[in-house]
């Protein structure tokens, strides 16, 4: 008897420890696919070349099927607590945030491209985009609905899982009702899915990108050994190694005006419980260099890379 009433005990506790794990925050967009084949793809022009993004604004003024569609997704992982950051509120911030713009610009006149999605994924610091694409099938008198859900981390657009098929035939049903019953099989595999993979996170650190370089006007490079007791491409270095998840990183290039680390693992939270993205922890960086002397303008892509240029803001 002692043994089952254990072995409860211990269930109860792993259910209530699992209940009490964090969630992602999560944002669902239509797939480029479902944009594309709907005529909701914009250009514009990133640094200097013609670059194609999807028209979000446009496509949720126009398309009723896609606020259905979103809505239905966005229900279906609010019922599984999962509550997601919703399209339409992010693109108002984005619109009333205008201004953001003048921030990536340096003192001399430099400036930085940021693609609208960027843009998009910075405004609502969500972990996850789920991107949903659809197809209404036409079968006579009847149709159906095939589908394609991934989660992709929006600090690396690495996958975190997926789930796709094709509901049953249906004369009457709408789009959204059709969508709902063909994702709902394996909805709750998909979303532990996402659950384990952010759970991973934690113990590996978020994955980012962190570039620098230095500005022209700078009379140091990252050779100069006027800041400590090595040169300065090698102190950098080795503040990256001790702010970390386990030390992990790739230095993938580096030269006396640049240096590029990929597969920065960084902590998913500082110490008082606020999510750290590339942009917070490359501040730390920037700060630490201007105890040496070393002025540097920090500037982001999204929320997975950051750019420091040494040398003035």
């Amino acid at each position: 008897m002692n043994k089952y009433i254990l072995i409860i005990l211990l269930s109860f506790f792993s259910l209530g420890a699992f209940s009490q794990a964090k969630k992602p925050t999560i944002m669902v967009l239509p797939s480029d696919n479902w944009m594309d084949k709907n005529g909701f793809m914009m250009t514009y022009q990133n640094q200097g070349k013609t670059s194609y993004a999807p028209d979000y604004r446009a496509a949720g003024v126009k398309s009723k099927e896609l606020y259905s569609v979103l809505t239905t997704i966005q229900n279906m992982l609010t019922e599984r607590n999962f509550p997601p950051k919703i399209l339409s509120e992010e693109l108002k911030k984005i619109e009333s945030q205008a201004a953001e713009d003048a921030m990536l610009t340096s003192k001399s006149g430099a400036d930085i491209n940021e693609s609208p999605i960027d843009k998009l994924k910075k405004t609502a610091k969500a972990d996850i985009i789920v991107y949903i694409n659809w197809d209404i099938n036409d079968l006579g008198f009847e149709k159906s609905v095939s589908f394609d859900l991934a989660a992709v981390d929006t600090y690396t657009s690495k996958p975190m899982g997926g789930s796709n098929g094709t509901g049953k035939p249906s004369m009457t049903a709408e789009s959204a009702i059709m969508l709902k019953e063909a994702v709902l099989e394996n909805f709750d595999i998909f979303t532990a899915g996402m659950q384990s993979e952010f759970e991973k996170l934690f113990v590996d650190g978020r994955e980012v990108v962190l570039r620098v370089k230095t500005w022209s006007s700078w009379d140091k490079d990252l050779e100069s050994e006027d800041f400590g007791d090595d040169e300065l491409g090698k102190l950098i270095e080795n503040w990256v190694s001790a702010n970390t998840v386990k030390g992990r990183f790739n230095t993938t290039d580096a030269t006396e005006n640049m240096m590029l680390f990929e597969q920065v693992r960084i902590p998913m939270y500082d110490d008082k419980g606020k999510a750290i993205d590339a942009r917070g922890w490359a501040n730390d960086l920037r700060k630490h260099l201007k105890t040496l002397g070393i002025e540097s303008k920090l500037m982001t892509q999204g929320l997975g890379q950051a750019q420091l240029v040494l040398g003035e803001k």
